[in-house]
Parts: structure tokens; C-alpha cells; sequence
């Protein structure tokens, strides 16, 4: 086998197109977030709105995921994704009307809101689907592993970007630019030449079936170790674990001494952001950590212990080092976990398995707020985001068990 090439998917001119649009549009994401939950939280002080805010971000993802993998597969991707870009730009030009007529309510950031996950879940498991379109097969892991990267970027980027923006512009006029800010995406996916027409062996269209395909598709990746046991790793980890502890961030930064909006505690914020950007530059550029079922497993094993070691530290210097090793490890297992299954799923059935995975990997990621979040209520977060890494760990070794007789 020859050495893998490095940042291999970036030499192909229409993957560089689709990776930096996609990072724009992760960056346009983050922005809105920024400003539109700054804004709600002034006006209305709802920490009922803020935990809506997160749940209307990821239950579509729960329950539309294999619904819109099931689209993919019938129609073109590019224009599925075109229209969740068009509700992300929506959304953010109704924010900034709402803004500078000072006439918003809870009910307008409610819908809102929803309308913002609706738009998310038509654009993430339809660009993993475009991909197939975009690279060749053995540059496969090189692609899902740069759009991580991308995401990543556009996390980090978004905060500052945004916070530039809500200074320099205010709200209502930051977030109508933002809206600007995902139609280099859109215009591209114009004329990309990309789709059903552009495929030389194109699968028989299928027709949708609602909650057939769902269970049809549940019972296809069951039928399939590999897939399935990166799918129940990738739910696992989002259930019990998944971004909660972020949302706790503040209270674990008090703790540590640094609980003051300042450089230190923007540094632990973007610890774990970090080190995932880091992992996907270090390994696209070194052509590491090849997809391997045994490897993601292991990975995922890291990736609990350094969130189980953060819990239980009280240094500043030594949380910091264990966020910046969880988010390395957990983009090269997530991204390890997503190529697996893309390269496992049948070509005709392509989207709905894709769906399924996206269900598990980010509509679980709506329960870790109990798992991580209520239960830290009551017994204690560094506690709850303890135990909730253990669970995890117990997971992954009887996953590890099951899948031992299968060749990588």
C-alpha cells in the first residue's frame, strides 16, 4: 500500500470549492448563534428559551435525519442543501428585522429557532452524501476528516468573527450581513458539477416511504457489524457525553479560578476546538490513523478518559491539556467512525444509512443535556460529566467485544 497523500481531498479543485463554502457556512452558523442568543438572553432572561435554543438545534437532526438522507438519495443533494443554506439566510434576515423593530417575542425565537434546526439537518447529512460525488473513493477518509477540520474552523472563527460584528455593527445589522455570509455556498452549488447527472452508474431511484424507510434502513445498518457498531458508538457518545459539557463551561471555569470573562477563560472555551483543529491538520498532514473499527474504539476510549480526568481536576493548566486532548481525539474517532460508514453503505441506500448515522451521532447529542446537564444539577457537574464518561467507556468496551472478530 502506497503512503497515504497528504491533505489528499484538497487536490481536488472542486473538494477545495466545497470545503471552504462549507467552512463559511459553518462560520455564518456560529455567528448567528452568537448574536441571536446574546440578543434573547437581554431581552427576555429565559433560561427556559436557552435550553430550547439547544434542543431545537439537534431533535431534528432525531427525528429528520433518515428522512432527508431518504431525499438525497432519490434527488440532487446540491439542491437539498441550497435550500437548508436559503433557511439558515431566512432566518437570519428575520432575526434582523425583528431586531431593529424591537418587536421581537418568545414565540418569534421559538419558531425561529426551529426553522434554524430544520435548515441544519437538510445541509449535514446531504453534504456527506455530496461527497461521494465530489472525491474518489480511496480519498474518502481524507474529505470526512477536512469537513470535521472545516467545522472546527468555523467554531473558532465564529465567535470572534461574530463578537467583531455584534462591536462593530450591532446586532440587528451584524446579523443581516451574516445572512451575506452563505451565498458563496449557495451560488456554488449552482452550477457545481455535481448530482444524479454527473454520475456515470447512477442507482434506480427509490421511492420515499416515511417511517418505512426508517425502520427499512434501522434493520440495513443492523445487518451490518461495521456499520453498526460505528453508528452505536457515534449514539453512545453523543447520548451520554456528546457538547453538553460546554454549555456547562462557565461553572467548571469558576471552579478552576477563572470563572471572569477574560483571555483564560475564552482559552478554555476553545481548548477542545482546538485540539480537534489540530488533529485534523496533524493528520491530514501526516496521513494518520487510517479508518480501522479497532482504532475508533480506542480513540473513543482516550476521548473518555481525558473528559472523566477533566472532571475530576481542579488546574487551571492541567484542564486545559486534557480539553485539548479530548478534542483531538474526538474528531480522528468521530471522523474515523463517519467514514467507516460511509464506505460500508450501500451506494442505493447511501443517504438513508448516512441518515441513520447522523440520527445517532447528532440528534442523540439533545439527551446529553440530561445526562451531562440535569443530572449535573443534582449531584454536581464535575460528577455528572464523570460518571457520564465512565458510562460511555462501559459502552465502548462491550462495542469492542462485539466487533473483535471483525477485520479491519
Amino acid at each position: 500500500m502506497t503512503q497515504p497523500r497528504s491533505f489528499a481531498a484538497l487536490h481536488h479543485p472542486g473538494y477545495r470549492a466545497y470545503f471552504f463554502s462549507m467552512a463559511g457556512a459553518m462560520m455564518a452558523d456560529s455567528i448567528e448563534h452568537v448574536i441571536s442568543y446574546w440578543v434573547i438572553f437581554q431581552k427576555f432572561h429565559s433560561p427556559f428559551l436557552a435550553g430550547f435554543a439547544v434542543i431545537s438545534h439537534w431533535v431534528p437532526f432525531l427525528g429528520l435525519s433518515v428522512f432527508v438522507g431518504a431525499l438525497a438519495d432519490r434527488f440532487d443533494p446540491r439542491r437539498l442543501i441550497q435550500i437548508g443554506m436559503v433557511l439558515f439566510m431566512l432566518v437570519s434576515i428575520a432575526w434582523g428585522v425583528l431586531f431593529l423593530t424591537d418587536t421581537i417575542q418568545m414565540w418569534h425565537a421559538a419558531v425561529l429557532l426551529v426553522v434554524h434546526g430544520i435548515a441544519g439537518v437538510l445541509w449535514s447529512p446531504t453534504s456527506q452524501v455530496l461527497l461521494h460525488d465530489i472525491v474518489p473513493r480511496e480519498q474518502l477518509q481524507s474529505a470526512v476528516r477536512l469537513n470535521a477540520t472545516s467545522r472546527y474552523l468555523g467554531l473558532l472563527a465564529g465567535p470572534a468573527v461574530g463578537g467583531a460584528i455584534l462591536l462593530l455593527m450591532g446586532p440587528s445589522y451584524g446579523i443581516l450581513f451574516n445572512s451575506l455570509i452563505y451565498l458563496p455556498t449557495i451560488l456554488w452549488l449552482w452550477k457545481a458539477p455535481y448530482g444524479p447527472k454527473f454520475r456515470k452508474e447512477q442507482p434506480p431511484a427509490r421511492a420515499i416511504r416515511g417511517w418505512a424507510d426508517i425502520v427499512d434502513s434501522m434493520r440495513k445498518v443492523a445487518a451490518d457489524r461495521t456499520l453498526l457498531s460505528m453508528t452505536l458508538l457515534a449514539g453512545g457518545a453523543s447520548m451520554l457525553v456528546g457538547t453538553a459539557y460546554q454549555a456547562q463551561m462557565p461553572a467548571f471555569a469558576t471552579d478552576l479560578g477563572h470563572g471572569h470573562a477574560d483571555f483564560s477563560y475564552s482559552l478554555l472555551l476553545g481548548a477542545d476546538a482546538a485540539g480537534a483543529l489540530f488533529a485534523g491538520l496533524l493528520l491530514e498532514s501526516r496521513g494518520l490513523l487510517q479508518a480501522r473499527v479497532r482504532t475508533a474504539f480506542l480513540l473513543a476510549i482516550v476521548w473518555c478518559c481525558a473528559l472523566a480526568g477533566f472532571a475530576s481536576v481542579r488546574a487551571y493548566p492541567l484542564a486545559m491539556l486534557l480539553l485539548f486532548i479530548a478534542g483531538f481525539v474526538e474528531l480522528s474517532f468521530n471522523s474515523m467512525a463517519q467514514t467507516l460508514v460511509q464506505l460500508r453503505a450501500p451506494a442505493e441506500i447511501r443517504g438513508k444509512v448516512i441518515g441513520v448515522y447522523s440520527m445517532a451521532s447528532l440528534g442523540m447529542r439533545a439527551v446529553s443535556g440530561i445526562t451531562v446537564g440535569v443530572v449535573g444539577g443534582w449531584i454536581g457537574i464535575h460528577l455528572s460529566l464523570a460518571l457520564s464518561a465512565v458510562a460511555l467507556l462501559s459502552v465502548i468496551l462491550v462495542l469492542l467485544a462485539f466487533s473483535m472478530r471483525l477485520r479491519d
